[in-house]
């Protein structure tokens, strides 16, 4: 399979994208915030980061204190109506308050999605939550049947996610996307999957790679090949080009010459840029990727918005990560590192995608 290389034009626009970046970098206008509402699941998958389970020993954060910091620090500084809130866990469904709470949020002006594995959406749960102001959801369906349940290790996990799928496909008031993370195995099954998938009526897909963290780390069977990533790849921009449903990779790795052609724009990681997260301990972070060691503040001593506004050192400026692989590298200017989440405890990078490739 033939290298994409990063021709002359790309690079010269990768440079105007670098250039346009470091000033939202500067600007850092919050648009996402991720609220960590439980780590309670109802699964127990193969390559959870966050090492969820049924009984996880912390409790659900008080919907009340979220509350608090939306109506205290963070309604002052925004309009609300261009700040999506994201319910993630754990999976959220475990929540009895989530339509309560999904209506505060509503209340207040700002729109809200949630990410699930479907296992317990219904159809009466869908339609309450969207009386509760539902916007969007992200679904994870891992592949088919045999490669999905390996990973989620519930015999039902296929078809519960499926069935979620086929309810929310049918309602046009939802943007929804589903959401596969690829491992080896499913990866000669993509156009199968892909095909199937447009027959249930999805036109929106994303796929993941799964990083060596949480429960992953020490699970080979979850991981691609440096040869299979990029047929992966090359899987994803094909089917862009054939336009028969809207596909693109994650946002999590700078790729090269597949730049701008697996995703709709240049690779940046927005966390601590326009994406930040509020863990279910109260801890202020970026994405709900990124683990403990990269916390910036608390809710329960710090304020947001001063946290907001005046930390996120090492996420703005990412000289720090100049070091090991990348202390070298022509291409650090575009990818600064990598996604945050993809640095381990020590700070070191666990993987660089452009070096896969």
């Amino acid at each position: 399979m033939s290298r994409r290389r990063l021709g002359l034009r790309k690079r010269l626009a990768l440079n105007i994208f670098s250039d346009l970046y470091a000033s939202t970098v500067a600007g850092h206008k919050l648009d996402t915030i991720f609220w960590e509402c439980t780590l309670r699941c109802n699964l127990s998958c193969r390559h959870c980061g966050s090492d969820c389970r049924v009984d996880p020993g912390i409790a659900d954060m008080p919907l009340e204190d979220f509350l608090r910091v939306l109506d205290e620090e963070v309604t002052p500084h925004v309009d609300p109506a261009g700040v999506l809130v994201i319910f993630s866990g754990g999976e959220v469904l475990v929540r009895d308050d989530l339509e309560r709470a999904g209506a505060e949020v509503t209340r207040r002006g700002y729109p809200w999605g949630m990410v699930t594995n479907g296992l317990s959406l219904t159809a009466a749960r869908l339609q309450s939550l969207m009386q509760a102001g539902l916007r969007s959801v992200s679904v994870s369906l891992d592949g088919f049947e045999r490669e999905h349940n390996y990973i989620r290790r519930n015999p039902r996990s296929f078809d519960r996610a499926l069935d979620a799928l086929r309810l929310i496909v049918r309602e046009p008031s939802l943007a929804y996307d589903a959401v596969t993370c690829v491992t080896g195995a499913m990866v000669p099954q993509l156009e199968a999957f892909r095909e199937m998938l447009i027959a249930e009526g999805v036109k929106h897909w994303r796929l993941f790679s799964i990083f060596p963290m949480g429960r992953a780390k020490d699970d080979p069977s979850l991981r691609m090949t440096d040869v299979q990533f990029r047929e992966m790849l090359e899987f994803i921009r094909r089917t862009r080009r054939e336009g028969r449903i809207d596909v693109s990779y994650a946002c999590e790795g700078f790729l090269g010459g597949y730049e701008t052609e697996v995703r709709d724009h240049f690779y940046q990681c927005a966390a601590g840029i326009s994406v930040a997260s509020i863990r279910v301990d109260g801890a202020i972070s970026g994405c709900t990727s990124i683990r403990a060691n990269f916390n910036q503040g608390n809710i329960y001593r710090d304020k947001f918005w001063d946290v907001w506004q005046n930390r996120f050192g090492q996420f703005r400026n990412r000289e720090w990560a100049r070091r090991g692989a990348c202390a070298d590298c022509s291409m650090f200017r575009y990818c600064l590192g990598g996604g945050m989440h993809l640095h381990g405890d020590d700070g070191e990078l666990l993987y660089c995608h452009y070096h896969r490739l």
